[in-house]
């Protein structure tokens, strides 16, 4: 055998073990070359008299993280060059052999006649879990770091190397649906608890283990594979099955609202592959999977929330000839939520932090904050009470600014004033100097009119965190008009080392992430005034993609801050700037209810404290007219619902803010949630294409107003049937 993926020997007692550690890579991915070898093992494994069985382990940190989605994205240009030159029968003929073709190979392990162990130790997930889940027996590391999943429904496909069949015949049904519809990474413990392990135990042993396991007498032979096999919730047509099956087709309508076809085809996948014997079953999943593969959900996910975040987070816009930094102590001043929260993850990930503010009791009570959250992922069993210990130990919460000398990068987080955050650069820079990047956390004051108060313009930069900061995987870097290339790279460096996403805007008021969420807030508002019933606006958002509803996401964020953003807005740029029925709900709200958002209890929705928010019934007051809701059109809702967000990205991208499709795309999904199953902001108009896109703008701006008037940009692009990927993406290079 020629293996480079793997390494291969056998034992005295017979055993082979089969290490796979991929040169040059930090985590083992499936790709073809590792198929390949892998399908010489397996054949190597079965011919050979002499050996008894194989164990399967990593010679990684972890286990595996799946496929190589990039091979995806192969398969598809393959599909369509044999698409032009064979037609469609060979092209789809080709493309089905190629989508099943790990499953084909997991199923030849399967029945090779020789038994099969894994060692799993750190995360085996996706593809990789498939495999595991067609060995024979499987031992899992009693770890913190190891775990096991199948979250391919979270980039818009589905488990299709056999996850489908293999987990819904080794748990209920109810409980297998769940699982491959959450995508969840499952420890070990609830892995056993649950028979997708066979065994736990320490690290050290896992391999010692799965050996004894086929040396002790192993059976190569699956559980589905024998005569009397029986499915754990019995046959689909039973008094059981019509429990299970009618129930779940609803509770698929009431989360997804079919916007994914990969949960559909799970759905099918699974119900027609237990009606089935398993071989069968098994071309049943790959038609279904080879489905999903080809549908632009897929596409679009994959692009946005794999290929593009990883190439983000890898730093595709740091710039190429600033060094490394080596961040080792940073300042945070502003010990309120978002600072505590800043404090908090920098922390978790090896930091030393000063955490600042106007007296010792508001530091304090950042740190009680941060003491807050690491205590509760012990209580989850996240953390441990060393790790706390370790975590507390490196914040010092402190009134003095002279605590800051010797921070390698300096973070402001206090509140959205001028003067305040003046105030608090002059101070911090008076110790630390001009050098040391100053970084602010605003959320819609422009950095270059803020950088006017350092020392060394060129040395200040935005960063921008979305709350709560522990939850939220975007962090927005805003350059100045001076901000120089050292300012980017350390802010770079330092989401890299925090385990954020960044995305690189240029400076505007409210940069990116805001301009377009704040559409979807103020649509909602308007639609309030319009007399459309609070309920349908949260519903329809909800059925549009977005995974809350505006009125509820307003509540969020709280009712008086973007009171104070409109205050300010009006001010700074004038009448026009803000829009009159905006205003006067959130005036109404604010200023003459008292109603600021959940954080007072009280906003679009009352919060009791002993029962589930409720829509507040005095929302009526804001209605000008009643509507007949049988009338309203529910897809013109939620077109407007995106097409307001997507045309400001398009406005974006038209003033320079954005420069890049992937930047806008990952931001609008993890910023704000912008319907995932579309690719975000841009892939949407790029998936309706220009042209209908622009048609769509134009009937939305003649009924409903000039906000949803597509830039120039937009109507150059139709009129040249451009792509934003195609118009920007070759200026791009990713790291």
């Amino acid at each position: 055998m020629n293996l480079v993926n793997f390494r291969f020997e056998t034992g005295a007692d017979g055993v082979a073990l089969l290490t796979w550690d991929m040169p040059e890579r930090s985590m083992n991915v499936i790709t073809p070359e590792v198929m390949n070898e892998l399908e010489q093992v397996v054949d190597k494994v079965a011919s050979d008299a002499a050996i008894k069985g194989c164990v399967i382990a990593s010679g990684k940190s972890a286990f595996s993280g799946g496929a190589d989605l990039t091979m995806l994205q192969q398969g598809a240009a393959q599909y369509a060059r044999a698409l032009k030159e064979q037609g469609e029968e060979a092209a789809n003929r080709l493309f089905l052999e190629n989508a099943r073709r790990l499953s084909l190979l997991y199923r030849k392990l399967e029945t090779c006649g020789k038994p099969f162990a894994i060692a799993i130790h750190g995360v085996c997930l996706g593809g990789a879990f498939e495999l595991a889940l067609a060995c024979h027996y499987r031992v899992m590391a009693d770890d913190d770091k190891t775990k096991v999943g199948l979250p391919e429904i979270k980039v818009g496909l589905f488990p299709g190397a056999g996850g489908t069949q293999r987990v819904a015949r080794i748990m209920q049904t109810g409980d297998a649906l769940q699982f491959l519809f959450r995508g969840d990474q499952v420890k070990p413990k609830a892995a056993l608890g649950a028979k997708l392990v066979h065994e736990i135990a320490p690290k050290a042993e896992i391999v010692d283990r799965a050996k004894a396991w086929i040396v002790n007498g192993g059976k190569a032979l699956a559980p589905w594979d024998a005569k009397d096999f029986k499915n754990p919730s019995g046959k689909v047509f039973s008094p059981t099955g019509m429990m299970i099956w009618p129930a779940a087709n609803a509770i698929l309508r009431r989360e997804t609202y079919n916007n994914y076809p990969a949960a559909r085809a799970i759905l099918h996948a699974v119900y027609e592959g237990l009606q089935l014997p398993m071989d069968q079953a098994l071309t049943v999943e790959a038609r279904w999977f080879a489905h999903i593969l080809r549908s632009k959900e897929a596409a679009a996910m994959i692009r946005s929330l794999f290929l593009s975040k990883g190439e983000l987070e890898k730093g595709a816009h740091r710039p190429a000839n600033v060094p490394p930094t080596n961040l080792r102590k940073i300042g945070v001043i502003g010990a309120g939520f978002m600072g505590a929260g800043v404090a908090y993850v920098s922390a978790l990930n090896g930091l030393d932090v000063v955490l600042i503010d106007r007296d010792q009791e508001s530091a304090d009570k950042g740190k009680a904050v941060i003491d807050k959250l690491i205590s509760g992922s012990v209580m989850k069993g996240r953390a441990t009470a060393a790790d706390k210990e370790a975590l507390m130990a490196r914040v010092n919460a402190t009134a003095d600014y002279a605590s800051l000398k010797g921070c390698d990068l300096v973070l402001e987080a206090v509140f959205e004033d001028r003067a305040v955050k003046a105030d608090v650069t002059k101070r911090a820079q008076d110790v630390v100097g001009g050098d040391v990047i100053f970084a602010s956390n605003t959320s819609t004051l422009p950095i270059t009119s803020l950088a006017e108060t350092s020392q060394k313009a060129e040395n200040f930069i935005g960063v921008h965190f979305f709350s709560p900061v522990e939850k939220m995987l975007l962090v927005e870097v805003i350059m100045g008009e001076k901000t120089g290339d050292r300012a980017l790279a350390t802010a770079l460096d330092f989401v890299r080392i925090i385990r954020k996403t960044p995305i690189v805007v240029n400076d505007t008021r409210g940069f990116y992430a805001n301009r377009c969420v704040l559409n979807f807030v103020r649509e909602g508002q308007i639609m309030l005034t319009e007399g459309v019933p609070p309920a349908m606006i949260e519903n329809v958002a909800r059925m549009a993609g977005m995974p809350v509803g505006p009125l509820s996401l307003n509540d969020e964020v709280a009712l008086d801050l973007g009171w104070k953003i409109l205050c300010a807005a009006k001010k700074d740029l004038g009448e026009k700037a803000v829009d009159p029925r905006q205003e006067r709900v959130l005036r109404y709200m604010v200023e003459e209810q008292g109603r600021f958002g959940r954080k007072n209890g009280k906003g679009f929705y009352d919060y009791p404290a002993d029962g589930k928010k409720s829509l507040w019934p005095g929302l009526s007051a804001l209605a000008e007219k009643q509507l007949d809701t049988d009338t309203i059109d529910i897809e013109e809702l939620k077109h407007r619902l995106l097409v307001v967000q997507a045309v400001e990205a398009a406005r974006t991208m038209a003033e320079g803010v954005v420069t890049d499709p992937r930047e806008a795309d990952v931001g609008s999904i993890l910023g704000f949630g912008f319907a995932p199953f579309t690719g975000g902001t841009i892939s949407y108009i790029d998936g309706m294409g220009a042209k209908a896109f622009v048609a769509l703008c134009d009937r939305l701006a003649a009924k409903f107003g000039p906000r949803f008037e597509p830039p120039q940009l937009l109507r150059d692009m139709a009129a040249k049937g451009d792509t934003f990927y195609g118009r920007f993406m070759p200026k791009q290079k990713a790291a």
